[in-house]
């Protein structure tokens, strides 16, 4: 998503019937979110993981990207790893990150987000990953050399809920606390890691037309799962019209830092 505000555009400048059928029509592949760009804003994280994570790629001489998407954010690094590896389980994604990373020297693995990873003991001095839909912390450690680091950015917890609960409902407190940053330092610590550096982020969000909500809806799949514009479409027009009489709908993203070493 784009992080410039953009002013709101008059009401009724173009139907709902047009906006919610160019969302549902664009490709959703990758992990590339400019297609949001003016039509939703979102706060980042204040660490810049991205800038954070090259430069421990700058340092490394073997490292794993899990659940890399299309490959976008590896792809930005400045100097990848003379080994440099990134696993995806979503075939359209891995053809993506293939025809992306390659030409940079790095090898696409794909696989199926469960354990074991596909890779032997001790295998990288460093782990990365951007908000993997689970970190598996038993394999991140037995993948990891001695000395080795894992460093992540996650979704954290009721992220974007004000969204989810707008389509589904009041949520238990339970659905509140997954991604609790708390349990993934339990968790670290659990599986053999130290963890060094742990992060939070409570960021604003904007959509400012209904286009936008079905666009991240259709790509961002576990937030209302089985989401379908036909299924929920009484409940987007209804967002569609506060959107035009009330400017745009307002979220919480949560986000989270986390950086755990294997004990050398």
């Amino acid at each position: 998503m784009s992080t410039t505000p953009r002013p709101r555009p008059e009401p009724g400048t173009r139907t709902f019937d047009a906006l919610i059928a160019e969302a549902d029509a664009v490709s959703v592949d990758g992990w590339d979110f400019s297609w949001l760009d003016g039509r939703a804003t979102e706060e980042r994280p204040p660490w810049g993981y991205a800038r954070a994570m090259g430069e421990r790629m700058g340092r490394a001489t073997a490292a794993l990207d899990i659940q890399t998407g299309g490959g976008e954010v590896l792809a930005s690094v400045p100097k990848l790893p003379p080994l440099t590896v990134a696993t995806e389980s979503w075939p359209p994604n891995v053809a993506r990150a293939t025809a992306l990373l390659h030409p940079l020297g790095a090898a696409v693995v794909g696989d199926h987000d469960e354990p074991p990873l596909p890779f032997g003991d001790a295998a990288f001095d460093l782990v990365v990953s951007r908000h993997p839909v689970r970190a598996w912390w038993t394999e991140i450690a037995r993948v990891l050399r001695p000395g080795g680091t894992y460093f992540s950015q996650e979704v954290g917890p009721a992220s974007v809920f004000e969204l989810v609960e707008y389509f589904l409902g009041p949520q238990p407190p339970e659905a509140r606390a997954v991604r609790d940053p708390e349990r993934a330092r339990a968790a670290a610590g659990a599986a053999g890691l130290d963890v060094v550096d742990l992060r939070t982020a409570e960021l604003r969000t904007e959509f400012h037309d209904i286009g936008a909500v079905v666009y991240f809806l259709r790509k961002v799949i576990w937030m209302v799962p089985g989401f379908t514009v036909d299924g929920y479409r009484d409940r987007l027009a209804a967002l569609h019209r506060r959107i035009e009489t009330e400017g745009p709908f307002v979220a919480t993203t949560t986000r989270f830092l986390i950086e755990a070493v294997k004990p050398g």
